[in-house]
């Protein structure tokens, strides 16, 4: 009798034996975390200064709006143009003793005149504020309702 090798079964493997890749995986994982903070460690290190009275910093807002008859209000107080250079020039000057910024939040009718809005646009700018925001509706974007069509003059 001659031996034979392997045995007798001469049937197909058709399972996959995953325990040797569930191995793998689990040795690359390992791996991977343990050079992830000799990785993280290598980034740019920055020593921030320390201070015993730290304080965050608080920028100053305004809230400037433009009606649709051209009235002009700061934080829903009327006022006129030389008020509203007044008003911007008092807040830029606290600011500054502060080491803080102004920030201009503008909102305008939808009936003010392009003309106009970029005048008080140019306004706040001349003045010195380089922050600023633009309120708008997010409705009327989200919804289209912007881009109608402008009805036609006679």
């Amino acid at each position: 009798m001659a031996g034979s090798l392997g045995g007798g079964d001469d049937e197909i493997i058709s399972a996959i034996n995953v325990t040797p890749l569930v191995d793998i995986t689990l040795v690359v994982l390992i791996i991977f975390m343990v050079t992830a903070v000799d990785i993280a460690k290598s980034s740019i290190q920055v020593k921030l200064p320390e201070a015993a009275t730290g304080a965050a910093s608080e920028n100053i807002s305004l809230g400037l709006q433009l009606q649709a008859d051209g009235t002009l209000t700061i934080d829903g107080n009327e006022v006129s143009e030389q008020g509203l250079r007044a008003a911007i020039a008092q807040a830029k000057a606290e600011a500054d003793a502060e080491g803080n910024d102004v920030i201009c939040l503008i909102a305008a009718d939808e009936n003010v005149p392009h003309k106009r809005f970029i005048w008080l646009l140019d306004l706040v700018r001349q003045e010195g504020v380089a922050n600023y925001a633009i309120n708008i509706d997010p409705m009327a974007v989200q919804s289209g309702e912007a881009m109608k069509p402008l009805p036609q003059d006679p």
